[in-house]
């Protein structure tokens, strides 16, 4: 064995964006350390540090966590056209982080990388190189898919050409990804099929659905009582992939009969024009916040997403038993059985997501037993024993990737 592969000891390198543990790609990002830091192996975990307190159940995993320096400067992004162009942000943002991490991993030279897309390109080039294991976590579809939903919606509703996330640059950097990586890891059947459909071979997928903490989502001690308009509620960002607008047009159909409460930040100054015009004579609240007191005042929780590999409030809302009306773009949609815990409608669909609409206020007396059926399907789903599921398989691989590197060297 040369030197090189003796320097290689138990330790993964773990490559992330956002501070892990806030919001949902922060929730992939803390569910992937919270693993990969199982089985006593040394993780180094690169990226925007953690939220506290930790996002799930038990003490905060026991990485080294290395926390990347500010790269540009902020007034950058006030006082330029980089505030109107959030891609070339996004994209400048991962570039950036992903040179600092690929620098830390040449540096330390694990046996085994796992990074989540957009920020992983450089590390993935290094373990490429180096005959090292690596997994590209991937939270959505397909990139390529993700862009062409953004660009047909910005059309469609704003009648302006799409310049947010993702950039054409972008969706050339994650398909890199996708190619380098010896495996992509997705959430669902749903991602997985979105991945092939754009040319990712099957075998080089593997499906490994998400983790909340229900501990913390799950139902309230007391519910409000059933009467007034049907209180619906909708949690997420108000962008144009989530399928807001198709909400509110269904919603104007039924009239003063639902009445809606958002928790979520406006995306760009499109949607946020699109949002204001849009909301006008509905009953409707909305502001950013914690969407646990949202999700126990409501009888029914709607996420009409046109692009998703698993939201994470879809399992959220179910685990606070509530019923769930979701398209069927979305990952977590494979638990939902309908009229047993809520209905699945097709994306984009005005007239089915007002037709499901209408059920559930036809139905509202068997909306709390059907959200006592969300909760036993989503401890099934989105339980703690995928994070098992997701170390074993990866330490299975990762550990013969690397005998198989020492032998050559």
């Amino acid at each position: 064995m040369t030197p090189a592969a003796e320097g290689r000891g138990n330790q993964t390198a773990f490559v992330y964006g956002v501070t892990a543990g806030n919001g949902g790609l922060g929730h992939s990002a803390a569910s992937a350390v919270a693993a990969l830091s199982d089985r006593g192996a040394r993780v180094l975990a690169l990226g925007r540090g953690h939220s506290q307190p930790w996002s799930l159940p038990g003490k905060l995993p026991d990485a080294e966590w290395r926390q990347a320096p500010p790269f540009s400067p902020g007034w950058k992004f006030r006082y330029t056209l980089l505030r109107w162009r959030r891609g070339k942000l996004a994209l400048q943002h991962d570039r950036e982080l992903g040179e600092w991490a690929a620098e830390q991993v040449e540096r330390a030279r694990p046996s085994g990388c796992y990074a989540l897309t957009q920020v992983g390109l450089e590390t993935f080039r290094w373990a490429h190189k180096e005959h090292v294991f690596s997994v590209a976590d991937n939270p959505n579809g397909h990139i390529r898919n993700f862009q062409q939903v953004c660009e047909r919606e910005s059309e469609r509703w704003c009648g302006v050409r799409f310049h947010g996330h993702p950039t054409a640059a972008m969706v050339d950097r994650v398909e890199e990804e996708y190619a380098l990586a010896d495996y992509t890891r997705v959430y669902s059947e749903w991602g997985k099929r979105s991945m092939t459909s754009f040319g990712v071979p099957a075998e080089k997928i593997y499906v490994c659905r998400q983790t909340i903490n229900l501990d913390r989502f799950r139902p309230a001690a007391v519910k409000a009582p059933s009467k007034g308009p049907l209180r619906i509620c909708f949690v997420g960002s108000l962008d144009l992939r989530k399928g807001f607008v198709y909400l509110l047009r269904a919603m104007r159909a039924l009239g003063r009969h639902v009445q809606v409460e958002i928790v979520g930040a406006t995306g760009d100054r499109d949607c946020a024009k699109l949002f204001a015009r849009e909301r006008q004579g509905l009953l409707l609240y909305s502001a950013p916040g914690d969407p646990l007191p949202v999700y126990h005042g409501s009888d029914l929780f709607v996420l009409p997403t046109l692009e998703d590999g698993l939201p994470f409030v879809l399992p959220e809302a179910m685990a606070c038993g509530l019923p769930v009306i979701v398209s069927d773009q979305c990952g977590a949609g494979e638990c939902v059985v309908p009229d047993v815990n809520g209905w699945v409608v097709p994306a984009g669909d005005i007239e089915a997501l007002s037709a499901a609409l209408e059920k559930a206020i036809r139905r509202r007396e068997d909306l709390p037993a059907m959200g006592q059926e969300s909760r036993r399907a989503i401890e099934q789903y989105c339980g703690p024993q995928n994070l098992d599921q997701l170390a074993a398989w990866f330490y299975s691989q990762v550990r013969p990737a690397h005998r198989e590197t020492a032998a050559r060297l």
